[in-house]
């Protein structure tokens, strides 16, 4: 897990703001709105809502519309500062073999994943899947490429 998110954010290494927040993507995301996602829908909803049921955490899900989307105005610093303390809050969570505390039910039926291994395996996935998607959004912002060995 912790490689994956070290590509992740190795992945924005020396982009500036402009690149950070152009969509590239064919799907119109950009690198930030993708850190922002692994932050929000990846770090802070599998770790600390489903993994420890934190209260504050699971009434704060609804408060943003679409966590792709970074707004404007809002700092790049604030995104990347975010995805850390997400980072370091979510590896307070490691009895692995605990069930996890809270499942939003109400949105997607019975759990599927029922420990903290089950979360964190989807997690590694997941962050592995964006920073894929971060791979390819670099490549197109500035032909960078991640660690070739041929």
């Amino acid at each position: 897990m912790d490689a994956q998110r070290r590509h992740a954010l190795g992945r924005l290494d020396r982009l500036g703001m402009e690149a950070l927040r152009r969509p590239v993507l064919p799907s119109g995301r950009s690198c930030l709105g993708l850190v922002q996602h692994l932050a929000l829908d990846v770090e802070r909803f599998w770790f600390r809502a489903v993994i420890t049921g934190g209260p504050a955490v699971i009434e704060a899900l609804d408060d943003i519309d679409d966590a792709w989307q970074v707004a404007p105005d809002a700092p790049h610093t604030e995104v990347l500062d975010r995805y850390r303390t997400e980072v370091d809050l979510a590896n307070a969570a490691t009895a692995v073999d605990t069930p996890q505390a809270w499942w939003p039910h109400h949105l997607f039926g019975e759990p599927h994943l029922h420990t903290v291994r089950d979360v964190l395996l989807h997690a590694i996935t997941e962050t592995a899947r964006h920073t894929g998607h971060l791979d390819a959004a670099r490549g197109l912002v500035d032909g960078h490429r991640w660690m070739v060995l041929t």
